[in-house]
């Protein structure tokens, strides 16, 4: 098992062994948690607060679409909406 030095700002290095393991890339977001004496590090992914609301809109079946064509798109578009 890899060990690592905390530094002097608190910082330690995820050793490539681990890293490889997990998809993490520079800039990701980690959560932490502390379990039976323990530090966890979880991936996490962030979603914009309008994105969050457009997904919840299409679990709920407000979308129009798939269409065949930029035609079609502008057409739907343009329909009042019922």
């Amino acid at each position: 098992m890899p060990v690592v030095k905390v530094r002097p700002k608190y910082q330690v290095t995820i050793p490539n062994a681990v890293r490889e393991k997990v998809p993490l890339e520079v800039g990701d977001l980690l959560e932490a948690n502390v379990e039976a004496n323990r530090i966890i590090l979880v991936p996490k992914a962030v979603i914009d607060k309008g994105l969050k609301a457009s997904l919840a809109e299409a679990r709920q079946g407000k979308l129009i679409g798939p269409f065949r064509t930029a035609k079609a798109v502008i057409r739907a578009l343009r329909k009042p909406i019922a």
